[in-house]
């Protein structure tokens, strides 16, 4: 009995030992110092993401889902990918809206007294036409409970002007973004509501400046579609200091927007098949359409290159992944999130085993880490390999939101992974015509793809 017991003591020590082994295989070894200064050289030394930008942005621009330029970034996309020599380049198909914005948007502030005040307002995304000029008085409300608060007469039949501006106390761009956009998503259903003829919503941004912001909103069936637009911040501004001078004003607006039939279109997908593990898949990706005011170059060009650049990396270094790695160019994330929807729905429906998802959507400016959606155990594990990324500026992981295309495969990959770089000028160009490529900085861009490519190397030889 007592060899027996020794034995089990041994074998139970033994069993310890290799649990403790297996629990310290993903702290970061000098050789993984070693190739992530490799992936940093090849992308600062011969980085593709630039140029590949400048050619989305030049020689396409604009890529609104269902558009013709939609269509030439996938055959770009696909092209640009096959050219890497990758094991697998393939599309997927899936049905997008079809919007178009029409003749340029006008707007005019109509004093009682005087000559009319021209501003900026572009038709936000989705937004029926005016059917002509439409003109009528104008509400002005910051929040949910103004608008409720006030009397039937005082909101029929005029335009419900939301002014409620994005929260600039806060150093995260994106949670002042955050906050503010329920009254561009929701304004025409509340305005509706309350007998409104139209919405004029605040344009997103922190900037003080003359460009308009577009970006999707919504419609509810049970309430009258009403034409929806949004105002640059200046126009926004004074529009508000001249209704306290003068509330019988009334402004006129004509839009020619309209939806039609949907569109068949295609996310974009490339991947390296993994080396030990090739049924465990890391997913990167970024949006392919944008919106139609300007190029698209940090929404989402950048994301798109940047994750077409992972691949490309992992391949001149020779550093082949253990597990696949694949990059995926989504369709559709502005005004649907058809593409993000369609590619969880094909990978639950084969089987696949998602490990994790990387998305790049918050511009291409200087990285500074992640943020990870997964539970604690995991953003744990991963924060072991902090260090790695100290000595790149971009060792922040931290828990939080991913990213939107790669949220509907929440139940499907043990972690959602969004890239994080810094936002205090992307909400300045974001869904308007001043998001052009010569906003983009090359080192920035490159340095992006680098620490992309960093972590999906990390990822794929521990796993999680």
């Amino acid at each position: 009995m007592r060899l027996f017991l020794c034995r089990g003591l041994l074998l139970a020590g033994f069993g310890l030992l290799t649990f403790a082994a297996q629990a310290q295989t993903a702290a970061p070894t000098k050789t993984d110092s070693i190739n992530i200064r490799r992936l940093y050289d090849e992308a600062l030394l011969r980085g593709q993401s630039y140029d590949n930008l400048r050619h989305l942005t030049g020689r396409i621009g604009a890529r609104l889902s269902g558009s013709p330029q939609a269509q030439q970034a996938v055959d770009w996309g696909k092209l640009t990918m096959e050219k890497l020599g990758l094991d697998r380049v393939y599309l997927q198909e899936v049905m997008v809206p079809h919007w178009v914005r029409g003749a340029k948007e006008k707007g005019e502030i109509k004093p009682a007294k005087g000559k009319g005040i021209e501003l900026n307002v572009c038709a936000l995304g989705g937004s029926v036409g005016t059917g002509g000029k439409l003109r009528a008085g104008v509400v002005e409300v910051k929040t949910w409970a103004e608008l409720a608060a006030l009397p039937a007469e005082k909101v029929k039949g005029k335009f419900v002007f939301f002014n409620r501006p994005m929260n600039p106390t806060y150093v995260e761009t994106g949670r002042a973004y955050g906050e503010a956009g329920d009254q561009r998503r929701n304004g025409a259903i509340e305005a509706a509501k309350r007998g409104a003829v139209g919405a004029l919503v605040r344009s997103l941004t922190l900037a003080h400046d003359d460009f308009p912001h577009t970006g999707t909103m919504r419609y509810d069936e049970q309430v009258a579609k009403l034409p929806a637009a949004a105002l640059s911040t200046n126009g926004a501004d004074q529009l508000s200091q001249l209704l306290k001078a003068d509330p019988g004003l009334t402004f006129e607006l004509e839009m020619s927007c309209e939806t039609l039939p949907e569109v068949k279109s295609y996310n974009v997908v490339g991947e390296i098949t993994g080396s030990k593990y090739p049924a465990e898949i890391i997913t990167v990706g970024g949006h392919l359409d944008s919106w139609d005011l300007g190029q698209g170059a940090h929404d989402d060009g950048t994301g798109c290159v940047q994750s077409m650049e992972v691949l490309r990396l992992l391949k001149a270094t020779g550093l082949r992944p253990e597990r696949t790695v694949r990059a995926v160019l989504f369709m559709n994330e502005e005004n649907g999130v058809r593409g993000g929807e369609k590619y969880a729905a094909l990978a639950k429906a084969t089987g696949e085993k998602h490990l994790a998802a990387m998305e790049s959507d918050g511009g291409g400016f200087t990285p500074r880490g992640f943020s990870i959606e997964a539970p604690a155990a995991v953003v744990q594990h991963m924060q072991q390999w902090q260090p790695l990324f100290v000595p790149y500026f971009s060792g922040a992981f931290e828990a939080g939101h991913a990213g939107t295309d790669i949220g509907p495969l929440k139940d499907q990959a043990k972690a959602l992974i969004g890239y994080r770089c810094d936002s205090q000028r992307y909400f300045d160009l974001h869904h308007t015509a001043a998001d052009t490529f010569d906003k983009v900085n090359r080192r920035e861009l490159e340095l992006g793809g680098a620490s992309m490519a960093s972590l999906i190397y990390l990822l794929s030889k521990y796993g999680l």
